[in-house]
């Protein structure tokens, strides 16, 4: 009897990792090839304890001298890498087909596991971090398809990262075979057995027929709902990014904000700060990544997460070029330490007024032993720059009055006056410490931007989108305005009636950059 569609047991109980190998080891049609590189053959060892392995395992190889491995997968720059991967998926379905297929194709599915994967060194210097892969049919002479992931590995001695990766790879066999009729279960059962402290999954790619239908942005975004990691990346071409890959060894620039929708404020802010970025000396000739970064608490500021508000911001981003962060990290602090797992370079933030007197909120901190010196000690350590963008004086009344500040003096300002880092105030007693990191460059005004644009929001374009008042348009780039006119996004062209609802929630949206900004 095949198993290769869960249906009535959608809601099993949950399966050991041997009952999981066990059930594909009897699963007749099920047949292919483990390959796996750095680690031992951790996955295939799964299959061959469960019992039953001859009847799921034609080929079992582990090519780890790299004369070999090159013979047989051909040279690629890394070898533990996505390319790597490939190159070992391609050869061994391959291989599998070729040998295989006249004798039994059409009663088989054949798949094809791998992975490469780096486990800690003695030394404890190196990155514990994988890839792994499975290419399957989901019948008999189908075309396959495939599921692809990166892995990090916390366990600190080696035999446990070996443990978790048999593991993870036996889940996500399974899931592949058995789960793929509902990807977000699939998702949520490669930490069976395992927990989000031993395995970290920080990028994943479904392709092929089985998985036509499914967004892989949708699905990366649910890695972090579903703590299996706490950050994913897009790139301009709104494809999902290895953080690592995009990030090793560069100076990193980071700007936070809802982009309900990308306003020019949020353009100019991030091309300003670009500029004074680059020309610090760390940062002269070296490589940089410019960021666009949403938290999820804002994804999550109205109560559930709206899968099509999400890919709106982030096709919005793509399309004036953006590569974009979502991430679990409410705090700056833990924000730029998320960064300093893939390089020593430079590190810059641009934000607003509101975040950065948020910053000094110390409500944030008291889950800290040190408080808010201990959050500043972690924030800036290791070259860290916030670049503060400026505030009109009736926009600071207006952020004073509707986000009923109390870290900030209860001082209105005038409304003539621009506020910026040098004039900003804090509570009394913290006023010190921000002199201090005014006075020694951690935080710093940026310059040169557009004064004729600084009370532009992105809470009044989304209102006036919806009012179908044609003001909005003024207050997003030209890419931007055109997106959201084509596709119809943040309800532009709705009825005012079935807009009403969402008007009346968005209007007590003033501080949704800022309700966890730090």
């Amino acid at each position: 009897m095949s198993f290769n569609v869960m249906s009535m047991e959608a809601k099993e109980e949950l399966l050991t990792t041997t009952q999981k190998a066990r059930r594909i080891n009897f699963d007749a049609p099920i047949y292919g090839t483990f390959a796996e590189i750095g680690a031992g053959q951790e996955v295939a060892r799964e299959f061959f304890h469960a019992g039953g392995a001859s009847g799921t395992i034609a080929k079992s190889i582990s090519a780890y001298d790299m004369v070999f491995s090159d013979a047989i997968y051909g040279k690629s720059l890394r070898y533990v890498s996505r390319e790597r991967l490939k190159l070992m998926l391609d050869h061994e379905y391959g291989l599998l087909v070729e040998r295989l297929s006249a004798i039994r194709a059409d009663r088989t599915n054949f798949f094809v596991f791998a992975d490469t994967v780096a486990t800690s060194n003695y030394q404890g210097s190196n990155e514990a971090h994988g890839w792994l892969g499975i290419r399957f049919q989901a019948a008999p002479l189908s075309e396959p398809s495939e599921i692809v992931l990166h892995v990090r590995m916390w366990d600190k001695a080696t035999v446990l990262q070996q443990q978790a990766l048999g593991i993870v790879g036996v889940n996500l066999i399974y899931g592949a075979l058995y789960l793929r009729n509902d990807p977000r279960q699939l998702l949520e059962s490669l930490q069976d057995n395992l927990g989000t402290d031993r395995i970290e999954v920080d990028m994943l790619h479904f392709s092929g027929h089985c998985f036509e239908t499914i967004d892989n942005r949708l699905m990366a975004l649910h890695l972090v709902e579903c703590q299996l990691t706490n950050a994913v990346m897009f790139g301009p071409q709104g494809e999902v990014l290895q953080p690592s890959e995009i990030l090793h060894k560069k100076a990193i620039l980071v700007e936070r904000g809802s982009f309900r929708p990308v306003t020019h404020v949020n353009v100019d802010m991030i091309a300003c700060a670009t500029a004074q970025f680059v020309q610090e000396p760390p940062v002269k000739g070296k490589e940089v990544v410019v960021l666009m970064e949403i938290t999820m608490n804002n994804l999550l500021s109205e109560g559930a997460l709206d899968a099509r508000d999400f890919l709106s911001r982030v096709d919005l981003l793509a399309d004036i070029g953006f590569t974009v962060l979502i991430s679990n990290y409410s705090e700056y602090y833990r924000l730029t330490s998320y960064f300093r797992r893939y390089t020593r370079e430079m590190i810059g933030v641009a934000i607003g007024i509101n975040n950065l007197l948020e910053i000094f909120n110390e409500k944030y901190y008291e889950n800290l032993e040190g408080g808010i010196l201990e959050s500043f000690g972690r924030l800036f350590r290791n070259a860290v720059k916030l670049y503060v963008y400026p505030m009109s004086g009736e926009a600071y009344d207006r952020y004073i009055i509707e986000s009923k500040r109390t870290v900030a003096a209860a001082q209105s300002a005038a409304r003539n006056i621009l506020i910026t880092a040098k004039n900003a105030r804090v509570v009394d007693h913290l006023a010190s410490l921000y002199a201090h990191l005014l006075e020694n460059h951690f935080i710093d005004n940026i310059v040169g931007f557009d004064a004729n644009i600084l009370g532009i929001f992105s809470r009044d374009a989304l209102k006036k989108i919806r009012e179908h008042d044609l003001l909005w348009e003024t207050m997003v780039p030209g890419t931007v305005a055109n997106a959201i006119k084509r596709r119809g996004l943040f309800g532009h062209g709705m009825p005012l009636m079935s807009t009403e609802i969402d008007l009346r929630s968005s209007s007590t949206d003033v501080s949704v950059e800022s309700i966890h900004p730090i």
